[in-house]
């Protein structure tokens, strides 16, 4: 049997190469041809040991974005945290009492520095602005911010006049009376002696909601600049009461107090 299936093979050989045949169509038996049907594992190249090392290196590359993945994952977000801080908020401890009762010592308030620009200034705006003239010196309970900082409340902008005649009397902006009730300190007189400043451009006249115990821009007239703070001074805007706990709340501006005062201008006109 083995004899013949030797003898057609040798004879279609033969055939083949006499006539041009594509050999492919050949018949094959299993004796001569055996394939193997073990699946092969893709890790392992023709290489041996080669397909390992590739493996190797597949572990470290995926090592690498999960590091590179890590850091940034955690970098982005320290990094927005560090641009608002440093471009759109500010945050500070108040020690003095000059803020009673709206800021109580102890608290501490965050500020926008978007304003005075781009949005400008309005009266009621609880500010934080730099030491214009050592009033430092002047404030009972010592530095009220860390650093050179004040915290006061706008009363009058550029070209106000702002007066008062003295203990018991409101407080005027441009010739009309203004009811601080709303964050004015309990008990307190509005000015316990008389005064009369126009707030010249570029500046604005402050004072404390605890007017018995702050040295605002009543006590600086002959500072230099009439107790005025230059608004180049001011590095925010109050908005946010954030401690303690129990007193979290915004800083109220009040505008509404004011909403009777008109322009400098208009109130000149009419004059």
């Amino acid at each position: 049997m083995a004899s013949n299936e030797s003898d057609e093979r040798d004879q279609y050989t033969f055939d083949v190469a006499n006539h041009g045949v594509d050999p492919s169509d050949m018949p094959v038996t299993a004796e001569v041809v055996g394939v193997s049907e073990q699946p092969v594992d893709p890790a392992v190249g023709a290489g041996g040991n080669g397909g390992r090392g590739g493996g190797r290196r597949r572990e470290e590359r995926d090592d690498n974005f999960s590091w590179r993945d890590t850091l940034i994952w955690c970098g982005i977000p320290i990094l927005v945290v560090i641009l608002i801080r440093v471009l759109l908020v500010g945050f500070y401890e108040i020690p003095s009492r000059s803020m009673e009762s709206t800021i109580e010592p102890g608290d501490r308030v965050v500020t926008s520095k978007l304003s005075p620009r781009p949005f400008g200034l309005k009266r009621g705006d609880v500010v934080v602005f730099h030491d214009p003239a050592n009033w430092l010196a002047g404030e009972q309970s010592g530095n009220p911010l860390a650093g050179d900082y004040l915290i006061k409340r706008v009363i009058g902008l550029p070209g106000d006049t702002v007066e008062c005649e003295g203990a018991g009397q409101p407080i005027k902006v441009n010739g009309v009376a203004v009811n601080e009730t709303a964050y004015l300190k309990a008990g307190v007189d509005p000015s316990a002696f008389p005064f009369s400043v126009t707030v010249s451009a570029n500046h604005i006249f402050v004072m404390g909601d605890n007017r018995a115990n702050s040295a605002d821009s009543r006590y600086h007239q002959d500072d230099g600049d009439k107790g005025l703070v230059p608004m180049s001074d001011v590095v925010g805007v109050g908005i946010a009461r954030y401690w303690p706990l129990s007193r979290i709340s915004g800083l109220d501006a009040h505008h509404e107090v004011f909403s009777n005062v008109p322009d400098a201008g208009s109130a000149g006109d009419a004059a």
